[in-house]
């Protein structure tokens, strides 16, 4: 092809291009443009009503996205996504959206549940026999639409995944030990581990991380080619938010850390997005799952996800009167309310420092995006929601945040006062029951892991996660955290055996107190095997302490089950059923020469044959 013909042919390429772009302005021009500049009428006021919403609550920045029908109209951000350094917060700004994230999960295990590879209403362990709850009630009746719509009964116990580093798998397995609080189906308990553990059953399902089955299902084909889910990825980006934070006793603003131990509940709360790429997922979710005309989500799964499956109480209504919100109830992922007689849909995010809400009015075709940085305006993701859904349907404006304004100063100054009065309990001139050193040493718990107790410069120290702090001694065997400002205090009560050891710690955590108990020393295997052997007791009866590699050694009465011994220290051991009864084993020249059984009545030696 000659150099002119090349010509002429571009010039064709060019005037069909232009003439495809003014038959779409022609088609949808019109309608799209009279849309925002309906938007923008509205929305008179917003820009000032916004600016004097971050004044009074000392807000560090917002960003604000409206979506209606199929597109985004008003995209803005307020305020700072960086207050130290006075960056603007602006639509692209990625900050992380947390509990938002749950629905992506939820329509993940949809997409499985049409492939037939789950259902969503038989019991999930017809279809993830690994799985384990506490009981057989749990393990025979708990489906998938329950663990997705926080009706399992189990409550949430966040300290076990917050600030750790438990994998998903190992959070998985963790299921079996949490005792549920109330019957199923019967209370809302809101529950990140179950959606932990949905994620750790879609890699075993689909055979990706759930990672990855978000970003190629999902993200890839909505255009959310930004949105990630680590902070490390987060800070490659120019614009990205920084948390900043309220003292609790002031003011003042201070910048905090980044949340960035979410790998283990990443399908809890790990997606990082902006407004303009969240509003690709509005768009998906406000039109039966179809984005620029192609079907990226399935309509029945996003159906599902929206079906009420458990009521919520009138809370807010019942105990401060308002009742602009009320007869909520949740489905999967996702809560349904009526607000002022207009149907909506929402969910909220919540992670140390940034807070989101995406939310939409299905059938008014209206949908707002709203990402809050502090957690002290974290309650502005729904204030400011309701107040754009107000102006867009042309209601007069719920005073929401003159009400929640006043709710949270009178909860901080309330806060200040409690806090001048910590420690007026405490009992004077008392000590500890032993030596510092007695207290060190790891103590566990099944669900929530090891508690570390160490010591130096002659002070106590807390490792409990990531949380390393010293330990003053309060009174008696009660020992204190400082009060942190962004975790307050964290207070243990060490508990002594029936021989005067100290065997336990007790912290009230998120839920009830917890047990950490003391890890035992370990023995090898070569003097475990030589403890075993035949004893005879006084009136020379036999009974034998066996040895098994692996799970250690026990005691076999004649014509009874064996009973494993639990080491507590040297060679002293306990049974499971009696904590003051112990067997020591008495060794000379590295022979075992007897058993000693010493409870609080006395002692017997039971010699080794």
């Amino acid at each position: 092809m000659s150099f002119s013909s090349k010509r002429c042919s571009a010039r064709v390429t060019s005037f069909v291009r232009i003439c495809t772009v003014i038959l779409a302005l022609m088609a949808f021009g019109p309608a799209a443009l009279a849309q925002e500049a309906d938007v923008t009428s509205k929305l008179q006021g917003f820009d000032s009503y916004m600016e004097q919403t971050l004044k009074d609550w000392n807000t560090p920045g917002i960003g604000v996205g409206i979506v209606v029908n199929d597109k985004l109209v008003f995209a803005k951000g307020y305020g700072y996504r960086d207050y130290e350094n006075k960056l603007p917060f602006t639509p692209t700004t990625l900050v992380q959206i947390a509990s938002n994230s749950k629905l992506f999960t939820a329509v993940s295990a949809g997409m499985l549940v049409e492939e037939g590879k789950l259902t969503w209403d038989k019991p999930i362990r017809q279809s993830v026999p690994t799985i384990q709850f506490y009981n057989d009630e749990l393990n025979n009746n708990v489906t998938l639409h329950d663990m997705l719509s926080h009706r399992t009964g189990v409550t949430r116990h966040d300290l076990i995944w917050f600030k750790s580093d438990f994998t998903r798998k190992e959070l998985f397995e963790k299921l079996k030990y949490l005792e549920p609080e109330q019957p199923m189906r019967q209370t809302f308990l809101y529950n990140n581990l179950m959606f932990s553990a949905v994620g750790e059953i879609i890699e075993l399902k689909s055979g990706k991380r759930w990672e990855d089955f978000v970003h190629e299902r999902i993200l890839a084909p909505l255009d959310m080619n930004t949105t990630t889910y680590t902070i490390s990825e987060m800070l490659k980006s120019p614009d990205h938010g920084v948390p900043f934070e309220e003292k609790r006793d002031s003011f003042e603003l201070y910048k905090g850390p980044y949340f960035e131990d979410t790998e283990g509940v990443a399908p809890a709360g790990a997606v990082i997005s902006n407004i303009d790429e969240l509003s690709h997922w509005l768009i998906a979710l406000m039109n039966d799952g179809k984005y620029k005309g192609k079907q990226v989500l399935p309509a029945d799964v996003l159906k599902a996800t929206l079906q009420p499956a458990i009521a919520l109480p009138n809370a807010t209504g019942e105990s401060q009167g308002f009742w602009e919100l009320f007869n909520a109830a949740y489905g999967m992922a996702r809560e349904t309310a009526s607000y002022r007689g207009h149907l909506l849909t929402m969910h909220g995010g919540d992670l140390p420092g940034f807070h989101s809400q995406i939310s939409f009015m299905p059938n008014d075709h209206i949908g707002v995006i709203v990402l809050v940085i502090g957690d002290h305006s974290a309650p502005l993701y729904n204030v400011v929601s309701y107040n754009v859904y107000e102006r867009l349907l042309g209601m007069d404006q719920t005073p929401w945040s003159q009400r929640r304004l006043t709710q949270r100063l009178a909860d901080k100054k309330a806060g200040t006062a409690a806090r001048a009065k910590a420690g007026e309990d405490r009992v004077p001139n008392t000590k500890p029951s032993h030596a510092l050193a007695d207290y060190t040493g790891e103590y566990e718990n099944p669900a929530y892991g090891i508690l570390k107790i160490t010591l130096k410069d002659n002070q106590l120290q807390f490792g409990f996660h990531e949380f390393q702090f010293p330990l003053s001694n309060f009174h008696y065997d009660r020992f204190d955290t400082p009060d942190d400002e962004l975790y307050g205090r964290f207070s243990i009560n060490f508990r002594t055996n029936p021989q005067g050891d100290i065997d336990s710690g007790v912290i009230s955590l998120d839920e009830a107190e917890v047990t950490f108990t003391r890890k035992p020393p370990t023995l090898e295997p070569t003097l475990l095997e030589k403890l075993a052997g035949t004893y005879l007791t006084p009136d020379k009866t036999k009974f034998q302490v066996l040895y098994q590699p692996g799970a250690g050694i026990s005691l076999a009465f004649p014509g009874a089950p064996p009973q494993p011994l639990i080491l507590v220290k040297g060679l002293q051991f306990r049974t499971a059923r009696f904590a003051d009864e112990i067997f020591e084993f008495v060794m000379e020249n590295g022979k075992v020469k007897a058993l000693k059984d010493r409870d609080p009545s006395g002692e017997v030696s039971f010699e080794r044959q």
